[in-house]
């Protein structure tokens, strides 16, 4: 009976290192994924350029099945690079983050509008379709 108690104990002792190892396994992976996120979140929330645009808002809309956002399009105006061809519209798409600017830009569609924006070098999928974030408003006309 003696014996048998010592054997248990061996074996206790020989999985007990592995046991560590492995644990301490896990843990460095899981540290080294949550430094690695949060590096990408850094890198997505990174303002590249920093502006403003101004035409008539043509679309704006709330988007999305899981992730809602606001998505919107301006008409910055026509381009004729050559003579006697047909004016193209320019149309830019932006996002919105923040709720109190979509619900100022949801009455605005068909007005001159200039819109000063932030342009991420990624964007997430919970903040909008596009890399343009726009974060103010004036209303031109």
């Amino acid at each position: 009976m003696n014996n048998s108690s010592t054997d248990q104990t061996v074996v206790n002792k020989n999985l007990r290192p592995a046991s560590k190892f492995f644990k301490r396994l896990l843990l460095y992976l899981f540290l080294f994924f949550l430094f690695f996120a949060f590096i990408y979140y850094l890198y997505c929330n990174y303002t590249y350029s920093e502006g403003s645009r101004a035409g008539m808002l043509m679309k704006f809309s709330r988007k999305g099945n899981i992730f809602k956002t606001y998505e919107g399009e301006l008409n910055l105006g026509g381009i004729n690079p050559l003579p006697g061809n047909t004016i193209a519209n320019n149309i830019w798409s932006f996002s919105v983050k923040e709720d109190s600017i979509g619900k100022l830009l949801e009455d605005k569609e068909g007005h001159i509008l200039r819109l000063h924006y932030k342009e991420k070098k990624k964007n997430l999928p919970w903040q909008g379709e596009t890399p343009y974030f726009v974060d103010g408003v004036t209303v031109l006309k």
